[in-house]
């Protein structure tokens, strides 16, 4: 057994060690991968007889993989607000299909929207809890992130507030026009201009034109109805308004709309906030807004897509809006350097790592979700170059060990056929 053994070990060595070099060469290949974990090469002894002091049997050495998938890589902030990064424990869930695919898991967060609207890496969906537009779960089922799924639509304006001052040193019977935006149920932008009229001291009158559009003032968009008389306290402050609370009302929208009934918040009566009447000092007087708003909201549609910290889609649309669409969880396993390794960052999960926990960002054993980031290779090129120069020595040792085994047996053959 002595130089045959010795040969069978030698030739072990160089298996493991070609085995080792090429996980470095793997590692040092990935250094720039996003979310690449690592994989070390762990020796083992083989004996396969006992060994006597009087006779020793060589074995050799056998080499197998350990996959430091729990390795945390760096996090890099990108201009890709749909990019995502874990911190901490924990996988994205995605999907070879939008519906009914083959579920994997990956720290590679390097999303995009393709043409139908998901956010997808590599042709893998990922997976997410639909929200309300504030944000809370409303379904616990998984599924593929569609940025699509939510519109905007347009909202009647049901509130109009002001803030202005009406002129307490007008003459009875001076006239004076401010405006305010309306949206009708499609939300369709309008204009209806206020007219102020001052009936007696302290009264005034205000009387509500017909809807135009925001973008031509000339042709009536609605027809409005109802006035509002105002009374003003000694100093200034709102008394009372007829009717109380004020409305008015617009009804046959040229666009189709529901008709609107809008309430007129003047200000609280006896108060300095909303409609004032204090002498504007001015010659001729004139009437000083600080602000008339209008609820209500224009049809908006999809501008941009970005993911918060905590994983939290939102969708902005052109009419300024931002709601919440979709919440990622994180996959969370007791032996994550058990999943089985594949293509692409993504990983299968297995008997060994134990069956996933599908949890929010930063709840139970899961990591915290980061957008707008991503996470860095694990490999340390440094370590590797140190693991590559082992490896190689170690691989030419051996090789010395059969060039030696070599001449050993060429010297015992021409010993025997002597």
């Amino acid at each position: 057994m002595g130089l045959s053994g010795a040969l069978s070990s030698a030739i072990t060595g160089l298996s493991a060690q070609s085995q080792a070099l090429a996980m470095v060469s793997d590692n040092i290949a990935n250094s720039n991968t996003t979310a690449y974990k690592t994989n070390t090469a762990m020796f083992d002894d083989l004996v396969t007889t006992a060994v006597g002091a009087s006779q020793y049997s060589s074995g050799g050495v056998t080499v197998s993989t350990r996959a430091n998938v729990s390795q945390q890589g760096l996090l890099t902030t990108t201009t890709n607000a749909t990019d995502l990064a874990i911190q901490g424990s924990g996988f994205f869930i995605v999907s070879d299909a939008a519906s009914g695919g083959s579920v994997s898991y990956t720290r590679n967060g390097a999303f995009t929207i393709n043409n139908a609207g998901y956010l997808t890496n590599n042709g893998s969906y990922l997976m997410g809890w639909r929200t309300d537009a504030s944000g809370n779960v409303v379904s616990n089922s998984l599924t593929a992130v569609n940025t699509q799924v939510a519109t905007v639509s347009g909202s009647a304006t049901t509130e109009t507030t002001f803030a202005a001052n009406l002129p307490a040193d007008a003459a009875v019977g001076d006239t004076f026009n401010t405006s305010m935006s309306v949206y009708d149920g499609l939300g369709t932008d309008n204009t209806v201009q206020v007219t102020w009229t001052k009936t007696a001291a302290n009264s005034w009158t205000a009387s509500f034109a017909n809807p135009t559009s925001a973008t031509d003032t000339s042709t009536p968009t609605g027809t409005t109805s109802g006035s509002v008389d105002v009374t003003f306290n000694a100093d200034g402050s709102l008394a009372s308004t007829n009717p109380s609370p004020p409305t008015i009302s617009i009804t046959g929208w040229s666009s189709g709309a529901a008709d609107s009934t809008i309430s007129l918040n003047l200000g609280t009566i006896g108060g300095t906030d909303g409609l004032t009447q204090l002498a504007s000092g001015e010659t001729p007087a004139n009437v000083s807004v600080t602000g008339i708003t209008s609820d209500g909201m224009a049809f908006g549609k999809l501008s941009s897509i970005s993911i918060g910290t905590g994983g939290l889609v939102n969708a902005t649309y052109s009419n300024g809006q931002t709601i919440a669409i979709y919440k990622i969880p994180l996959a969370t396993f007791a032996n994550p350097d058990g999943l089985a390794a594949q293509s692409n960052g993504l990983y299968q999960d297995t008997i060994e790592a134990g069956n996933p926990t599908i949890q929010a960002s930063s709840t139970g054993a899961a990591g915290k979700i980061f957008g707008s980031e991503l996470e860095s290779s694990a490999t340390n090129t440094n370590e590797e170059f140190s693991s590559m120069m082992a490896a190689q020595q170690a691989y030419s040792a051996n090789a010395q060990v059969i060039t030696a085994v070599n001449k050993m047996f060429d010297t015992l053959i021409s010993a025997v056929s002597r």
